[in-house]
């Protein structure tokens, strides 16, 4: 049985937004973070389609990386035509780029990939030693403590 949203108006909205909050000021963003807190359909969705932004720029990444390693491949070997293989190897090149900007330009995946580096950051500081610890400078501890 597929569960139902707790509040269908404020789950309208956030799909209409494809769930990303993250350009919304802080004060704006108090009743739909308590939603993602109470609903799981929500929250589900919102992971999904961060997801799906995550896949597509890595997806866009190895396409554009297959197409460089193509193109090496072509200069190194010089077959026939050569000059024709190049380009279509830098066309997809190219277009591989295009949908990666596209794809980080218009969703929210590079903040989710910055916030689940800090907060690697953060596990990572939490575990070190006192006197490590101590030593990072004041302007690096707060950028990973957040206080």
């Amino acid at each position: 049985m597929s569960q139902q949203c707790v509040d269908p108006i404020v789950g309208k909205i956030l799909a209409g937004w494809r769930y990303d909050i993250s350009g919304l000021a802080p004060e704006m963003r108090g009743d739909y973070e308590s939603h993602f807190a109470d609903c799981e359909r929500c929250r589900s969705r919102q992971r999904l389609h961060r997801i799906i932004d995550v896949g597509l720029i890595a997806l866009a990444s190895v396409s554009g990386g297959v197409f460089l390693l193509a193109f090496g491949v072509i200069r190194h070997f010089g077959p026939r035509h050569a000059l024709w293989l190049e380009i279509a190897a830098l066309v997809g090149f190219a277009l591989s780029a295009l949908i990666w900007l596209v794809v980080a330009v218009a969703t929210p995946a590079p903040v989710t990939v910055l916030d689940a580096a800090k907060q690697g950051a953060r596990l990572v500081h939490d575990r070190l030693p006192p006197e490590i610890r101590e030593r990072l400078p004041e302007e690096i501890r707060v950028k990973i403590t957040g206080t």
